[in-house]
């Protein structure tokens, strides 16, 4: 049997093992190709995990929240487009989907206007950036939800 970890400043990786009730000992040997040791070193902050090592360590956590973690802060591209998701209630994702909508609905008529020509003139591009900044809500609001179904179909077990 493992040791419990005494670490004060844990990274995802660990909380999220220690969440499933999973040793370094016990992950290792249910995942395939990710083994005590490796996993010691991801959770120390040796070595930074690969993709795939995220992911087997999602789905053998049964946490969805890893891969955006990983995604949103260790992967250059991802760091640059993959906002950080927070795991919500269904009711607050909905209620903020349903805002985000409404709130872009209300300015679709300014999207056409500026979309007409093809192009954003100087008078039009603070008006493009909020409107961006509502599409941008919108999609975090939809990789909420994304992620808030994947946390129930790896929980639904338990």
């Amino acid at each position: 049997m493992g040791r419990k970890s005494v670490k004060t400043n844990k990274n995802a990786y660990q909380l999220s093992r220690e969440a499933a009730g999973l040793t370094r000992e016990r992950a290792g040997e249910l995942m395939d190709f990710v083994s005590d040791d490796r996993i010691e070193k991801i959770e120390s902050e040796r070595s930074l995990p690969h993709p795939e090592e995220v992911l087997a360590m999602s789905q053998c956590y049964r946490d969805a929240r890893l891969c955006n973690y990983y995604c949103s802060h260790e992967c250059p591209i991802g760091q640059v487009y993959v906002p950080e998701i927070e795991l919500k209630s269904l009711s607050q994702i909905t209620l903020e989907t349903v805002n985000a909508i409404n709130s872009l609905d209300r300015r679709k008529d300014r999207l056409i206007e500026i979309a007409v020509d093809g192009r954003i003139n100087p008078d039009e591009q603070a008006d493009f950036d909020d409107i961006r900044r509502e599409l941008d809500n919108i999609s975090q609001a939809v990789q909420t939800l994304r992620m808030w179904i994947d946390h129930q179909e790896k929980t639904a077990g338990d």
